[in-house]
């Protein structure tokens, strides 16, 4: 997936306001790329991707109408290439012994999160979790040496504008538990193995 040069998300209360803004959206500026959906709890969500004016564009025309139904937006002029990746789905195997966690109430919060860790640290993003079985909430996880993980929960937990749900910095985390982590992170996915 290419995302361009800039992406912004867009946390909608209401998917008739959500689907209307994202209409507006395209109607506005050349956008390379949207994609739209409905997530839990009944939020709607809009990711748009392109050059930093055509985002920019994006961004001004959420806040001509359905403003009143954003819960939260960011604002990416240059996400981290690993961010892109992980937002496409790719996962990476655990490198590293310690394992970094940044836990939001939103997806716009994980996502800046994790891009302002993964540019603030040497670290590998494993995985990041977008709102569906999540009650909406978001969550990232990193992986390798312990001060480099802390390194990028810390400047990823400031990145946070609304609720930062939990953060936690997991010195050698063990391969049993490791195993859970990786992969679907549903409870019932893991029993029914």
């Amino acid at each position: 997936m290419d995302l361009g040069t800039a992406i912004a998300l867009f946390e909608y209360d209401s998917i008739a306001a959500g689907i209307e803004s994202g209409d507006d959206m395209v109607k506005r500026a050349p956008l390379e790329v949207i994609h739209a959906g409905t997530v839990h709890p009944g939020k709607y969500l809009v990711l748009v991707s392109g050059s930093v004016g055509d985002v920019e564009e994006a961004l001004a025309a959420s806040e001509l109408r359905n403003a009143e139904h954003l819960l939260s937006s960011m604002f990416l002029p240059d996400p981290h290439p690993a961010l892109v990746s992980g937002l496409a789905g790719e996962e990476t195997s655990r490198n590293g012994e310690s394992l970094g966690i940044i836990e939001t109430e939103t997806v716009a919060d994980v996502i800046r999160a994790a891009d302002a860790g993964l540019k603030g640290a040497d670290v590998e993003m494993q995985k990041i979790y977008l709102a569906d079985d999540l009650g909406g909430k978001g969550y990232v996880l990193f992986s390798g040496t312990l001060t480099e993980v802390d390194a990028a929960v810390e400047q990823g937990s400031e990145r946070v504008e609304g609720t930062l749900v939990g953060r936690r910095v997991i010195p050698l985390l063990h391969d049993e538990m490791a195993d859970n982590v990786g992969g679907d992170g549903r409870f019932a996915s893991r029993i029914e193995r």
